[in-house]
């Protein structure tokens, strides 16, 4: 299970269902009149894949915390008045319906909110190296086709 942090900021992997609802609470701050959650779930079908009943994933674990970290560098880089900042992954197997991944951003203004969370999500899965498989109706597949990482400060500097 993930451990609450105690700072501003949780970072993690868990091979137990997140905890969506404590993250969503965390991520409050006095200072904060916004908490955006995005929690990106696991789906009955992919494109050409009708009938998806399972997900997998699976992260090469040393780097993530660390890529993870640079993403809420960057997120208070680009938003500085940002509050708190949780970027949380499954790994494992991941039914139909639970959440694969959950990012929650606080800010003063749901303006910055709403934009540091959409960049955290998409920074996520554009630079960490966790990767899944897919299992539908008439086959399974790893997906990787369809991923090719970066590094942070490879993105582009105008985006968010």
């Amino acid at each position: 299970m993930l451990e609450r942090p105690e700072g501003d900021t949780w970072l993690g992997l868990s091979g137990d269902p997140l905890p969506l609802d404590e993250i969503s609470r965390w991520a409050v701050s006095p200072r904060c009149g916004a908490v955006v959650v995005f929690d990106g779930t696991a789906r009955d079908h992919a494109p050409g894949r009708e009938g998806v009943d399972l997900l997998e994933y699976e992260a090469y674990e040393e780097h993530v915390v660390p890529r993870l970290a640079a993403i809420a560098d960057e997120i208070r880089v680009r938003w500085p008045e940002v509050g708190r900042i949780a970027l949380v992954h499954r790994v494992g197997p991941v039914a139909v319906g639970e959440s694969a991944v959950v990012v929650a951003v606080s800010a003063p203004h749901r303006g910055e909110a709403f934009d540091a969370c959409r960049f955290g999500i998409d920074t996520l899965k554009a630079t960490v190296p966790i990767w899944k498989r897919e299992r539908w109706r008439d086959g399974e597949s790893w997906g990787l086709e369809a991923q090719h990482l970066v590094d942070v400060g490879e993105l582009d500097p105008g985006a968010g």
